[in-house]
């Protein structure tokens, strides 16, 4: 299925980190249905807002494979990881394999990227085997000592490590990089990666960075690019790492349906100051409207909703204007609260921009082209 619905920006956008396969994004909370799946309208917002490029994250087997699918369904549109999470290494789903068995899945998805294709002889593997395939990374790989209690260090160490050693081996049959995790691992993180390296021609991306300066500087050494979300915007330490981040190294992401921006977060008030700075005649000349239920200056919209702020930012800045319910409330045409989508990726740019003092434009065509060029999306 081709995604016909066209950008009303001229900004290009590539949403290196979304996790389309969670139920939220198909209206499934807590395993029950809230309301009817939405994905083709989220899908429509993405694109409206500037998306051109959207690669879904793969955590486990399982999800892996349901994003390959995803994938396939908007070939345009949508590429894909495959690898298995620190946080899902021990967890129910995974509980079947062990680290070589599962690379061996993921190897076969890779170099296998149709049902038909599986049974061809292995003897006649090449690059040309994965031509079709939508798997643009592998990952999502790394260490996430914040969440121990979902998978322990020794577990995630050797999973961290299979799965490099693995990623290097693939390297004669098919290059990929890699789209890494680090949360609180830094040095143990460097310490399995850093030897490996030199045989990952194409490197990889540091996702939703939260680290320190330090630590942004020593992936940068190494060829790593860096992922920037809501989450990596959160305190003023974070903004002052992202304003250090080379622009040949940064890429966009919005880590959706989680890593929104909020009024709590120190970016916040960089979308005020830059909401100020927009002439009012900005939404007319953009195209955009603010619609039904956003008010402005907190009051009531015509459909008797206060608008969330955030709605109004979005149309103040020229961003597809939408409104947001609650999921009880859901209705067809709007956001749900609490879950993010790719059409916010302009929040998260515009904060870039602002921090760094340069341009959105300039933001977003260096991290659209950082995107294109690592993970090989068909431009």
């Amino acid at each position: 299925m081709s995604h016909e619905k066209k950008s009303e920006t001229t900004i290009q956008y590539a949403d290196v980190g979304i996790n389309l396969t969670d139920p939220i994004f198909s209206g499934v909370y807590h395993d029950k249905q809230a309301h009817p799946n939405d994905l083709h309208e989220i899908l429509d917002r993405a694109v409206s807002a500037g998306c051109k490029k959207l690669m879904i994250t793969g955590s486990d087997i399982e999800e892996s494979h349901k994003a390959i699918e995803l994938a396939r369904t908007y070939p345009d549109l949508c590429y894909t990881t495959a690898g298995i999470h620190p946080c899902a290494v021990e967890s129910k789903s995974m509980q079947p394999f062990t680290p070589s068995s599962a690379t061996s899945k993921l190897e076969d998805l890779i170099l296998y990227p149709s049902p038909s294709s599986a049974n061809k002889n292995r003897s006649k593997e090449s690059n040309s085997t994965s031509k079709s395939s939508p798997i643009a990374a592998i990952g999502e790989i790394g260490l996430d000592y914040d969440r121990l209690f979902l998978s322990d260090k020794p577990a995630q160490l050797a999973w961290f490590e299979h799965q490099l050693d693995w990623a290097v081996s693939l390297q004669p049959k098919k290059q990929l990089p890699l789209f890494l995790h680090s949360r609180a691992a830094h040095a143990d993180f460097i310490r399995l990666l850093q030897p490996r390296l030199a045989s990952l021609p194409r490197k990889g991306l540091v996702h939703s960075f939260t680290g320190t300066i330090e630590e942004m500087r020593e992936l940068v050494g190494l060829g790593l690019h860096i992922g920037v979300n809501g989450c990596s915007l959160k305190t003023q330490e974070n903004l002052d790492v992202v304003k250090e981040i080379p622009l040949d190294r940064l890429q966009l992401e919005t880590d959706g349906p989680w890593c929104e921006i909020r009024p709590s977060h120190a970016s916040y008030q960089h979308l005020e100051a830059v909401s100020a700075s927009v002439p009012a005649s900005a939404d007319a000349a953009n195209g955009t409207s603010v619609p039904d239920g956003v008010g402005a200056g907190g009051k009531k919209g015509k459909r008797g909703t206060t608008p969330n702020r955030t709605e109004e930012l979005m149309a103040e800045l020229g961003l597809p204007a939408v409104r947001s319910v609650k999921k009880e409330k859901w209705a067809s045409g709007c956001m749900v609260k609490g879950r993010n989508e790719p059409c916010t990726i302009g929040l998260v740019a515009r904060v870039v921009a602002s921090v760094k003092g340069v341009s959105l434009e300039e933001v977003a065509a260096a991290a659209y082209g950082n995107s294109v060029r690592m993970f090989g999306f068909d431009d």
